[in-house]
């Protein structure tokens, strides 16, 4: 007994009507760097850290920091900071002044131990929003180390006044680098523990200043 088969075949599907592209919420096509000059990506992020060390230099608005953080600006004061305090080392290891390495791991350390501890108090940054605000408000101290340096390379630093200036010359940056890193910190603190929060941040910096002011 033959069995026969009997189909009936679907209406195609109009395929003409499904198409589209892949799409993330939130992406801009107009965003996409790959393919712009070395140059211009350049050029961008330091026009971006520039703008990063004048809201240092004039602590307004801290919403630039915490939102478009980087560790550019950080690492640059880091290396500019451990260049001008290393002591001379070969036959004179002993004149007093940290080497590269110690400064580096002083100021890196010392950030992340600060930024631990906000986050055990119930600080609302993330640890490199916290590293990257405690990295640019640096810069003061940065200043001071250039132009303390600067009077030991053309003679200036002899004698009780030039000590005196130096300090206060360092007291001021470390002024500077603690009101500002505390205009942008004291928001995201926890409000019953902003004094046992901004404790931390004042014994990094004067730890800092006082690399800067006993430098060799």
């Amino acid at each position: 007994m033959a069995t026969t088969l009997e189909y009936t075949s679907l209406p195609s599907a109009d395929l003409d009507g499904i198409s589209g592209n892949i799409f993330v919420p939130g992406s801009d096509n107009n965003d996409n760097t790959l393919d712009e000059p070395v140059s211009t990506t350049l050029m961008r992020d330091l026009r971006a850290v520039g703008s990063k060390f004048y809201h240092v230099l004039i602590p307004r608005d801290g919403s630039l920091l915490l939102q478009d953080w980087d560790l550019w600006g950080p690492l640059l004061l880091c290396t500019l900071l451990a260049i001008l305090l290393q002591g001379h080392g070969g036959d004179s290891d002993n004149d007093g002044g940290p080497q590269f390495a110690q400064v580096f791991v002083i100021i890196w350390v010392g950030a992340a131990v600060v930024t631990i501890n906000s986050k055990l108090l119930d600080g609302k940054l993330s640890f490199f929003q916290s590293i990257c605000v405690l990295g640019y408000c640096v810069l003061p101290l940065a200043v001071a180390a250039v132009i303390v340096k600067i009077t030991a390379l053309v003679g200036l630093k002899k004698g009780l006044v030039a000590i005196i200036v130096d300090f206060i010359i360092v007291a001021l940056a470390f002024v500077w680098s603690m009101f500002a890193a505390v205009c942008f910190l004291k928001p995201t603190n926890n409000p019953g523990k902003k004094i046992i929060s901004t404790y931390p941040v004042g014994l990094f910096y004067f730890v800092i200043a006082w690399l800067v002011v006993s430098q060799p």
